[in-house]
This record gives structure tokens, sequence and C-alpha cells, in this order.
């Protein structure tokens, strides 16, 4: 690049999408590198992100443990509920591992609405929907197993709605289908460790870099 060019390029009269603010409003994720990557630095506040696991506990709890403690001490600070929604999550969450990442268990809300499978994952993306416009919640996360094109936009219009974040955790082999999420990340262990890829960010760009990077820096 000659430069003129450079030159050019660099000048703030110029719009180019890769520094482009987003769309929407954004809360930090705790990790400046992740912040870095994505649109407006931070993870959408409003809307929807989408996790794609190749198993659960490669480490997605980990990524969003520090804007939950945020969340729910905001919201107790104005006065408000602050519940953190789990609905059908594969495992009880363990409270002493909660409150070292500063989340405290008795605002956190288990919903079991049945297996992760069938009418059940009707049922969970039900009990999501509702957590999320209730207006007593400080995010909603959910592990429904099944979700269809029309059940996720119904999530990403909830969250507009109640004006909550909310995370959705699927399997990996769900990265091919339609999504009206604004983030979609996936989570795969290779040889050299866990990997995190954006499929899709709203006013952002794809990208893939190790879980150890942002988690151990």
């Amino acid at each position: 690049m000659n430069n003129g060019l450079a030159s050019l390029l660099a000048s703030p009269g110029i719009w180019r999408a890769s520094r482009a603010p987003a769309s929407f409003d954004t809360l930090p994720t705790g990790y400046p590198a992740l912040d870095a990557r994505l649109p407006g630095g931070g993870w959408p506040a409003r809307l929807l992100t989408e996790f794609l696991l190749e198993r659960p506990g490669l480490g997605e709890l980990s990524l969003v443990m520090p804007v939950l403690a945020r969340l729910q001490t905001e919201a107790r600070a104005a006065g408000h509920t602050g519940w953190v929604v789990w609905v059908t999550p594969p495992l009880l969450p363990y409270a002493p591992a909660l409150a070292a990442a500063g989340l405290d268990p008795g605002g956190v809300l288990v919903v079991k609405a049945g297996e992760q499978d069938g009418a059940d994952s009707d049922n969970a993306l039900w009990a999501m929907e509702q957590a999320l416009i209730s207006g007593h919640c400080a995010a909603v996360l959910g592990w429904p197993g099944r979700a269809g094109d029309r059940q996720i936009r119904r999530l990403q219009l909830a969250a507009q709605t109640g004006g909550v974040p909310a995370m959705l955790f699927r399997t990996a082999g769900s990265w091919s289908a339609a999504s009206a999420a604004a983030l979609r990340l996936r989570l795969t262990a290779r040889q050299d460790g866990i990997w995190l890829e954006a499929l899709k960010s709203r006013g952002g760009r794809p990208f893939e870099l190790p879980l150890a990077s942002l988690l151990h820096a």
C-alpha cells in the first residue's frame, strides 16, 4: 500500500467496517482481549448470544461469569431482584464456584423444564422467554437442547423487550442452522487446547483464538 492511500484510509472522515461502532449496547465481558474482538467491546446487552459446544464444560461458563456477577450486583444496587436464571442446565451450578466468581448463589434461580429433548425443549424455551420479559431478572441462560429459527427469534425479541441479555447454549452441530442471535460463538477442543470461534458477530468480523489466552491473560 502506498503512503498516499494509507493516509487516506487513516483519515477519520473515511468509514471502515472494521472500526464501525456496534448498532446495539454492549457489556464488557471482563476479558479485555475478547472485548477487543467483539463489536462495541462486549456482550450484546439486550440481545441473544449463542454458544455452540462440542460438549458442556469447555469453559463457556468461565466466559460469562464476570458479566453475570456485574449484572447481579448492578441490579441489586438499583433496588431490583436481579435473578440470574439458569434454565435446564446439564449440571446444577456449584455454589462455591459461583461465590468465587462474584455471584451470590442465593440470587441464582435454576429452572428444570424436563429433559433436553422433544417437547421439553419447548418448555425450556418458553421458560427462558417468560424469564426475559418478567422484569425481575438480570440475565437468563438456557440449555434447551433443540431450538428452531422461530423460537430463537422469539428469544431475541424477549431479550429486547425485557432489556435483559439472553445466553443460549447448544450443541456444535447446530452451527449450520439459521439463527437470529446477534452473536454466535463456538467452542471446540483441539490438540493444542480449547478454541473460541466467532461464527457470527453482528457489526464485527469472524475470529478465532485460544480460550486460555483470554482466561489467563
